[in-house]
Parts: structure tokens; sequence; C-alpha cells
């Protein structure tokens, strides 16, 4: 009892003790680089749970015992821990790059980079190109190991080809898988638009996910086997207010063209080579200097204007919006692209932050003017001592044209070409998603989400010709007609495109051997509908008419249920395994669904004991993988419904007479009800690395991937309703190695110098094909049906060329149809032809940042090893006969100067197709680009205010190293015939944040 009195009166002395050593400490919390404050950040006593927020100004209170730390902490910013030591206490947080870079957004999920199982790769504002951006895929051009980004030219809306690993397939879609804000984009693009990254704007953009392994993309299941690229664009802030406004202008030059004569060259020829035909240079004697080249080209220009404001509404919703408009005139005449984009992102939460609901709208407008791309070839061709107008006025709106009583002779006045037509391709786009992630109450460790996102577009085509045009001319039954009386070609299309996902996540932490177990489960659903009408004409009857318009119909529906694990064990080892079950309408209810399983596993060695002294190694990660992916969309071959018996309407000019009457049939369509899923294989190992306090950093990944069951366009027997039809018939083999290396031998405060590279090998062999030996892959070069040179055969590799080797004499010079007899049995054959591929093994980039103080310099460069690129200018220009038209029709043509000393050096007369099917034309296509550079200069005119000011210029394919003889090596299908020059760019830009 005694000891009892004794503790409490112990206590009660002591109790003001503590009570004295409590004190409420207040303060404010503020933004290191603007000095603003941010509502919303948390404080707490380190130790325990207690803890408070900042109001809306940043202010804090909260009750602590002197000595205790408190932790204050903001999303994007580093944590600050203080002690407490007074009652007021003031913090500012700085930004924590390096927690933002660290999430890389996967299938249904996020990771971190060094939590990461799969080769995934992740690409932020730092990695990406700068410079002339107008399009999404500029910016991830040479940038990615293993990726390959490959436009049409430079046209403002040019198509893309982009590879992850070369692709899987032979027949069906080999493009990777694009996702943006969790919206799976169609393979089909709106009407009238060949890039569908055109239509999203680049400034919107946060960062770029690239899955490329089966372990990482196997969780998207039937549209993953070519990879993955997700895109993430920005959000809105839990911090104070921020605008930026950003605008640059873009000059663009031609930056090579193609070697033919001048006029005075042409000159020369002629006359002496064909002094028959000399009559018909110039025009009523006069000999005019016409560049038909520099013609049709121009100085492009594009101007980029964005503004985004970004806001934390009512201390609760963060929110960004933004409105941008580019406006792209392009480098060859009449082509334009405008193109106006908004976007709005709101991300509440509510419930005590168990429910956050995420929603994304993007809007984009865009009107393009597309010009007559056959203006290209007929610059190529046409005589250039004749005018460009004609100096009598003429009949073609002040253009000169050759014409005699069967309407046009030679080639069309370029100029014309592109002045005299007008093609209207526009496009409204509207993508949105609304997600719903909720966190159980009660149950916090599962988390309950569903997407919903709509895809949706209607566009326009409206082709015609303006009076007087030289391509609406032609003479019909003795009588000059201009065919311009109504459009030459419309059509109206609307895309409809609805996504559901619906999932359950369960994540936990433990300790103990097992330290995190995340596990997801669910379900998603895919309708992809396009509907339109085509509004053709003729002008079968002399004038041109409106034919019956064409109503077309397509739909495509995948439904997919799906599962993935992830555990972690002992803070070393990494487990992940999922799978997900695909069924796609293009297959029969039979073969409708397929399996796709994949697991991966990372050691992370830098945990392990054995390496817990080496200090220079900041991250160590070995990674193994395998999965399965499948492929259904053989839609471009085949259409939508290629397993089912169907019939179309028959051809309006054949028909059976009854009576008075004329009934046109309909044809059967070609089916193969046996269709089934493409399946690909691939196993992969990396490493992935960051030593000396993240001054060397990179990856290295190998891997092999094979494909089963290929869907490919290979011919029938005969009998069948069509010569060639898709089937599943035979086997591929991948092997490839990539490589990511980034240095950054100085980092100081006003210095900084950072090194990146990377580089891919990869290589596809067809290893069976059946009962089929090999087939035609098409490959035309300018000579008519049937004249082919791409060839898909067992045991070569894949895209190939199927040639002749050439014969050459003694002193270099090409032996007309003179090939090399391969095998030996005296005779030149098919047997006689090689495999060629023309695609390279090895694909590289490199580049560099150096920062002093404000002032920041980049340079980014990328090529290619090997690969062939087929010159069909060569083949159908390259010969003196060129010049010469075979009929007596009163005109020439100009052809490559190939003329030197009096002397024509290529062939005299045009070439057999036998010739045609030849080495010669082929050449080595390596080369490397210096792609941008750019200097900018960062600047705070107003040390106390949060104004900030980038200003920078740059400059694009400022050139190309090759030895190709032809315009540009840089070509994807391997043949160059009438290309769309790329230009060379200069872009002045400004940056402002307030």
């Amino acid at each position: 009892m005694r000891k009892k009195i004794s503790m409490i009166f112990l206590w009660l002395l002591c109790a003001p003790i503590f009570v004295l050593a409590q004190t409420t400490v207040t303060g404010t919390v503020t933004d290191a680089d603007f000095g603003t404050p941010l509502p919303g950040a948390s404080i707490v006593i380190k130790g325990t749970t207690t803890g408070v927020t900042t109001d809306f100004d940043g202010n804090y209170s909260i009750e602590a015992e002197t000595g205790s730390i408190l932790i204050f902490s903001y999303i994007g910013l580093k944590s600050k821990e203080v002690t407490v030591t007074t009652n007021t206490i003031n913090v500012a947080l700085e930004s924590d790059v390096s927690q933002l870079e660290e999430v890389v957004v996967i299938g249904y999920g996020t990771t971190t980079k060094k939590d990461a199982t799969g080769a995934v790769q992740l690409l932020t504002a730092e990695d990406l190109n700068k410079g002339a951006i107008t399009t999404a895929d500029q910016m991830i051009t040479g940038k990615s190991a293993g990726v390959r980004v490959v436009n049409n030219g430079g046209d403002p809306d040019a198509g893309i080809n982009i590879r992850i690993r070369g692709g899987s397939s032979l027949n069906a879609n080999n493009s990777p898988l694009i996702v943006i804000d969790g919206i799976p984009l169609s393979n089909q693009n709106p009407a009238g638009q060949a890039n569908p990254l055109t239509l999203i704007n680049p400034n919107d953009i946060e960062s770029f996910s690239v899955l490329k392994d089966a372990s990482s993309t196997a969780i998207y299941g039937s549209r993953a086997s070519n990879g993955v690229i997700i895109i993430t664009t920005k959000s809105g802030t839990k911090g104070a207010p921020q605008f930026n406004f950003s605008s640059n202008v873009q000059v663009g030059t031609l930056s090579n063209q193609i070697d033919i004569f001048d006029s005075a060259e042409y000159v020369d020829f002629i006359q002496n080579t064909y002094p028959d035909s000399a009559g018909l240079l110039g025009l009523n004697g006069t000999i005019y200097d016409t560049n038909w080249q520099e013609e049709i080209y121009r100085t492009s220009y594009t101007v980029n204007n964005n503004l985004t404001a970004r806001a934390n509404l009512f201390n609760k919703i963060p929110i960004r919006a933004s409105f941008g408009h580019s406006e792209i005139a392009g480098i060859l005449k009449e082509s334009q692209l405008d193109r106006y984009t908004a976007s709005l992102n709101i991300a509440p939460e509510f419930f005590d932050q168990h429910l956050k609901v995420t929603i994304n709208a993007k809007g984009i407008a865009t009107e393009k003017d597309q010009p007559d791309g056959g203006a290209i070839g007929s610059a190529l061709a046409a005589n250039p001592t004749l005018p460009i107008y004609d100096p009598q006025g003429g009949i073609f709106g002040g253009f000169y044209q050759i014409t005699d009583d069967q309407g046009i002779v030679g080639p069309a006045n370029p100029l014309a070409l592109l002045k005299q037509r007008e093609r209207n391709e526009d496009a409204d786009r509207f993508i949105g998603s609304a997600e719903l992630r909720y966190k159980i109450h009660g149950f916090e460790e599962l988390t309950a989400v569903v997407n919903t996102g709509i895809d949706y577009s209607e566009s326009t085509i409206n082709e015609y010709f303006l009076p007087s045009a030289v391509a609406a001319y032609t003479v019909f039954d003795g009588l000059p007609i201009f065919n311009n009386f109504s459009p030459n070609y419309g059509e109206n299309q609307i895309k409809r495109d609805h996504l559901l996902d619906a999932y359950l996540n369960y994540a936990k932490d433990f300790e103990g051997a097992i330290n995190r177990l995340d596990v997801q489960a669910g379900y998603a659903y895919q309708n992809f509908t396009t509907q339109g009408t085509t509004f053709p004409t003729t002008t079968e009857n002399g004038f041109r008419e409106s034919q019956q318009p064409f109503k077309y119909y397509t739909e495509l529906n995948l439904q997919s249920f799906f599962a993935r694990a992830n555990l972690t064990l002992y803070d070393s080892f990494l487990f992940t395994a999922s799978v997900r079950a695909d069924a796609s309408s293009l297959f029969s209810e039979d073969d409708r669904w397929g399996y796709f399983p994949a697991a991966a596993l990372a050691w992370k060695l830098d945990e392990e004991q054995f390496l817990e002294n080496t200090n220079w190694i900041d991250q160590l990660k070995l990674r193994l993988g395998w999965g399965l992916t499948g492929q259904q969309d053989i839609t471009g071959p085949v259409g939508y419904f290629p397993y089912t018996a169907l019939y179309d309407d028959g051809d309006p000019t054949v028909g059976y007479i009854f009576g008075n009457q004329v009934v046109t049939t309909y044809r059967a369509n070609a089916f193969n009800p046996d269709l089934t899923w493409e399946k690909t294989s691939t196993y992969n190992i990396g490493v992935d690395f960051n030593f000396f306090s993240n001054r060397l950093s990179g990856s290295v990944d190998g891997y092999i991937r094979n494909t089963t069951d290929l869907l490919a366009e290979v011919p029938q027997s005969e009998g069948a309703l069509r010569n060639r039809f898709v089937s599943n018939v035979g086997e591929t083999e991948s092997k490839g190695f990539e490589a990511a290396l980034q240095f950054r031998p100085i980092q100081t405060e006003d210095f900084n110098l950072e090194l990146n590279a990377n580089a891919a090998f990869n290589e596809t062999y067809i290893t069976d094909l059946d009962n089929i030996t090999q087939f035609s892959s098409g490959g035309g070069i300018g000579r008519g049906t049937g004249v082919n040179i791409g060839q898909t055969a067992v045991g070569e590799r894949n895209r190939t060329f199927w040639l002749y080797e050439q014969v050459y004499d003694a002193n270099g010079s090409a032996i007309e149809d003179a090939f090399v007899d391969q095998n030996g049995d005296g005779v030149i054959s098919d047997a006689d032809r090689r495999f060629i591929p023309f695609e390279p093994k090895w694909t590289y980039g490199f580049g560099t940042f150096v920062q002093y103080k404000n002032l920041d310099f980049t340079a980014n460069l990328r090529g290619q090893l090997g690969g062939k690129v087929y010159n069909a200018n060569l083949l159908n220009r390259g010969y003196s006969l060129a010049a010469i038209p075979q009929t007596d029709s009163g005109f020439i043509t100009n052809t490559l100067d190939l003329y030197n000393n009096g002397q024509y050096n290529g062939f005299s007369d045009i070439p057999s197709d036998n010739q045609a099917l030849s080495d010669f034309y082929l050449s080595d296509a390596s080369f490397l680009r210096l792609d941008n550079i750019t200097i900018g200069y960062n600047l705070k005119p107003f040390e106390d205010k949060k104004l900030a000011l980038r200003i920078y210029g740059s400059a694009n394919n400022l050139f190309v190293i090759t030895d190709y003889d032809g315009l540009d090596p840089e070509n994807f299908d391997g043949i160059e015939s009438a290309p769309y020059a790329r230009p060379r760019t200069y872009t002045l830009g400004l940056n402002v944040d307030f």
C-alpha cells in the first residue's frame, strides 16, 4: 500500500513536467520552387499515427512534444523531417523528380522501375526528343532500344510505322497496341487520317511506357503480341494554381532532291543523244529553265500555341485543362493541316480518400488539305525546258499543258495538279474515360476499379477539281471536256469505340519472408464500330457522273477475363504471373477463345547481403520472363467476317437480262471457317543496373520469340473463290538483343553533363509454312501487275526481296540481262534468284544533354546498320530512252542525270522485266541522321515571383550520312519511287510558367 501511494505521489510530481513538454506547433508549408502555399500537405509525428493536413493557405497546427520529429510530405515533393524546438516551423518542400520518374504505368496498374519484372521502359519529358515536334511519335523516335519508328515522308499527316522488336506476324497487324489514359486505340484510323498520333497534342503528354516482352504485355492479350505503348497525359495538381503558355514557330526547307537533269543539262543530253527529238525542247523556240521539284515544294511553316491551367478547386478537386492549336503548312505546296485540341483532367477524392474519380476528356478537330501526291512523280518526269504557265493563257487556267486530239499528252503539269484540285479531309474526335477507384471501407487492402471509355470520331472527305483543271480534262468522241461539274469523290464516316474494364485489386504489405502481395482479377470489353458512306463517280459516259453511294458497316468485338499476381519475397525476389482469356468476333464460336499466360521473376541483387558493402551499386536486378500473346487482327487483308460465308453486290456492269431489265448478281466472298488465334511465345532475360550514385544506369535484354499458327495471306487451291486468302500456316522465330545506357559523369549545381545511347539487334526467320515453300508478298516496282520483288519463303528472313545477282564487266559496269547462275545448270531461271532481306538488323540512337547554369544544349542522333532500298527511280528513270516516248506522242520526259562526258551511264533501252528483278537496283540503307539539336535558356526575371521563362531554338534533320544514292535511305517498305521529301526544320520557341 505504501509503495502504491509513493508511485502515485511521484506521478503527480512529474505530471506538470510532461504537460509543459507538450506544445502547439504552427506554421506554413510552401512549394520551394514557386513559394506558393501547399494545401493538403501532410504533417505527421514520426513514430505515431498522429497527424494533420494544411488548410487552403498552407497553414497547419499540431500538438507535439518538444524534441519530437515532424514529417512534412506532399505528393511529388521530397519529404522533410524537422525536430520540434520552437512553436513556429515553416517548411518549403522541394521537387522530387526521381519519385515522379520512378512510377511506370503498366497494364491495369502501375509499378516502379526498381520493381518491374518485365522489359519495360519509361520515357519522360527529359528523355523525349525536342524541337520540331508536331505528332507524338516524333517524341520517341530513336529513344527506345528495339523500337523502330519510320514515317512515310514529310507530309504533315504522314503515316507512321512503329515496330517493337520487329513485329511478330506476316500479314496480320504488326503495329503495337497504343493506350492513351487507359483507352486502347483501334488499329483503324478515322477516314482521311494517316497518322493516329496526329490526333493528340504532344504538349499534353506526361510520359510513354513501352512494354516490350510478353511477360509485361500478356495482360493485354490479343492486341499485345507486337508490344504496347502506354501514353499518360498530364494531370492536375493539389498545390497552388499553375499556368503555362508555350509557343513555337517552325520553318522547313527541302533537304534533298532526286538528281534529274536541269534545263541546260537536258538540252545538252537531248541534242547530243537524240537530235531527232530536239524539236521538242522548249516551246516555240524558247528554252525555259524550270526546276519542277523546286516548283512543287516550298518553305514550310508551323505555328504551335498551347495554354495550360492546373489547379486544386475548392482544395479538393485537382484539375488540368489545356487548349492547343497547330497550323502546319507542309513542304509540298497546298498541303495544310490545322489541329485544334482541348483536354480536361479531373481527379477528385471522396469519403476520406477512399473513392477516387478520374475523368479524362480530349477533343480534337483537324482540318486537312491533302494535295495530289501524283505531282511528285510528274515533277520527276516533266520536261524542264517547258514553261509552268502558258504564254498564250491557254485553256487550263493559265497553266501550260501539252494536249492532242486524244487529251493530255505526257506528264501532267505538276504545279497544276497541286493548285487545281481540292481534297479536304476533316475529322472531329473525342476520347474520354471515367475511372472509379474505390478502396473498400474496413478492408482497405481491396480496391474495386471500374473504367469506362469512348473513342468517337466523325470524318468527312470531299475532293473536287477546280474549273479548267488539267487533271479533269479529257476528250470524249472528239469533244474536249472538263470533268469538274460534280465532286470527284466524297466520304462520310462515324467511328464508335467503347471500352469497359472492371477489376478488383488486393495489395498488402507483410512482415517476414513475404513482403508484398498484389493481386488483380477482372473483365474487359471492347467494341469497335465503323459506319460510313462513300460517293464515287465515273466518267464512263464522258462527263463525270455520280454513282450509287456505297454504305459500309464494320464491327469488331473483343471480350476478356484477366488475372495477375505480384509477389515480393525477402525484399529481393519479385514474382509476376498473369493469364488472360480473349474472345474475338473475327473467329467462329469453336475457335473464338484464346488463352494467354505469362510469368516473370526478378532478383534484386543489390538487396543481398553479399553486396551490402558494395557502395557503388545502387541497383542491380536480374529479370527472367516468359509469356504467350495472341493475334487476331487480320481485317486489313480479309475484312471483319473472314470465317463466314457472305455475299456482296456484283459488278454493276455485269448482269442478266430479264425482258427489258438488267439484274446484277451477288458474288460469294471467300472465307475460312477454321481460322484461329496466331500465338507468340517470348522468352526474355534482362539486367537493370544503376551504379555510382545514379551516374551510370541502363538495361540489357536478350530474347527469343516464336510465333505459331501464323495468320498469312497465302495462295489457295484451284477452284477457290480467291487466289489468296488468310490461313493459319507455319511458324517464325525471332532473336534479338537490346541495350540502353545513361551516363551522367558530371552533376553539380551549375554544370550537368549526360550521355545516353541505345542499340538493338533483331532478325526474324520463317521456319515453316506448312505445305507452302514460298509465296509472293507484294513489292511493286512500277512495272505493272505481276512484276513484284517481295517474297516470303521458308528458311529465309521475313520481309525479303527475291532478285537475281547482277553480273558486271571488268570496268564495274552492269551487263544488261546478265546474272549469276547460282545453281550452275546453265539456265537463268527463278532458281537463280536470291533472297535479300531489306530490313536492318541493327538500329541505334544516342544523344547528349549539357547544362551550364541557365543554359542547356541537347543533341540526338539515330540510325541503322544494314537494310536495303530498291531504287525504282533508277529502274524507271535511269535509262537513256526514258526521255523518249515509246510511241510518237509529241513529248519527251526527264530522266535521272547519269550523263557525263557525252555518254549516258545507265542502260540505253528500257530494262527488261528480268533486269528489273536484279540486285543492281539495290543499295545499302545504312545511315546516321542528326535528328535534332536544341539550345535553350531558362530565366526567372523576378526572383520573388513564380514567373519562369524558357527560350529555345532547335534544328531537325540537319544531315544524313549514308552511301545510299537515292533521296532518303530511311524507307520502311524498302522501295523508293516518288517519295515525299522530309524537310530540314528550324524552330524558335518560348515557354512561360506563371
